[in-house]
């Protein structure tokens, strides 16, 4: 790639150890309006939980930030390196103020990269460079907005679905909402377990404990129990009036409890409560279990552009659990103990950012 423009724009790596930079690009983000993903705070939490270092290049003209980067270095002995933008997130690419600070960036990311050995550069939303691969066919979000009442959120979801969120409710499950280590504990029983049963290796206990001390006043768990065993539980955010259930999942009783049904709709009345107007569902893969189960809900697939560089001979990372060269290894996890893929998934799903 070619020199950026002679613009004025010059770009830079951000010093994490500077609470003041950190200040002034935090400053940016919420001037911006970007997102969760973009805030210096969500790469200090995936480094403390995971191991994978925080970074970011910030462009300025001046003197004034123009652009800003979010990056979190991935090393991964079986998914090998990349910057990805931004790390274990669904959105993070570039931000910027105009196609000068885009290329700017994109150029000083690709020789961020080269020096530091990195096979690629992944940006998640945001300018894709015209020389980049770019793809709109793999992942979609789902949104709308949240209802007036609990019972006009019941009814907003579809007849189908409805129907089993009543039958859940008719149960009588407990729902909590909190932050302490017990809300933790509950929340790893249930997600650990639902994605090894879907033959995925489940990230740190640790990291879910720093996403929660990185967002204070920003993020909870919420869990549906029977009695005193948690059936499903998720980990969600709050960001510009949206609610964003992040990590979530349940135990294999919950199916038949309509614990995860009773889960999200719980979520719905309790983000109101809080003040939210939106439900951020996150993407799925296109024409996946997940994918499938939001539009039965009434969420509207909107694509996803995501965009990637790679390296000079070097091959694309390829980290898609839906790649049939991944088939035998997902349905062997399926059958691991769960105390055993909880000890090894960790090591694994590190690399997975």
């Amino acid at each position: 790639m070619n020199a950026p423009l002679k613009t004025g724009q010059q770009v830079r790596a951000v010093d994490f150890a500077d609470p003041a930079e950190l200040r002034r690009i935090e400053g940016f983000v919420a001037e911006r309006g970007a997102s969760l993903f973009h805030r210096p705070a969500w790469l200090r939490a995936i480094e403390a939980g995971t191991g994978q270092r925080a970074a970011g290049l910030v462009c300025e003209r001046m003197g004034v930030v123009t652009g800003w980067l979010p990056l979190t270095e991935v090393r991964s002995a079986l998914f090998g390196k990349a910057l990805v933008s931004s790390g274990f997130g669904v959105g993070g690419g570039m931000r910027v103020d105009s196609p000068d600070a885009a290329r700017a960036l994109a150029w000083a990311a690709e020789a961020h990269a080269t020096r530091g050995g990195f096979a690629s550069v992944e940006l998640r939303g945001g300018p894709i460079p015209d020389h980049w691969d770019a793809w709109d066919d793999r992942h979609c979000g789902f949104e709308r907005p949240l209802a007036a009442s609990d019972e006009a959120e019941l009814v907003a979801i579809p007849r189908k679905a409805r129907a089993e969120v009543r039958k859940g409710l008719a149960l009588g499950h407990r729902v909590t909402t909190g932050r302490s280590a017990v809300d933790l504990a509950a929340h790893f029983a249930c997600y650990s377990e639902s994605v090894r049963n879907l033959g995925t290796p489940v990230f740190p206990r640790r990291l879910f404990a720093e996403m929660l001390a990185a967002f204070p006043d920003s993020s909870d768990i919420l869990t549906v129990w029977q009695g005193d065993r948690p059936l499903a539980s998720v980990l969600s955010f709050y960001h510009a009036g949206a609610v964003m259930p992040f990590w979530g999942g349940g135990v294999f009783a919950a199916r038949a409890a309509r614990a995860n049904e009773v889960m999200y709709y719980e979520l719905m009345l309790h983000a109101r409560r809080r003040g939210a107007t939106r439900f951020d569902f996150g993407r799925s893969k296109t024409g996946s279990g997940p994918f499938a189960f939001k539009k039965n809900w009434g969420f509207a697939p909107a694509p996803l552009t995501y965009g990637a560089w790679t390296a000079p001979g070097a091959a694309a990372r390829n980290i898609d659990p839906t790649d049939a060269s991944y088939s035998r290894k997902i349905e062997a996890w399926k059958k691991l103990p769960l105390p055993v893929a909880n000890a090894i998934g960790p090591w694994i799903a590190r690399g997975l950012a």
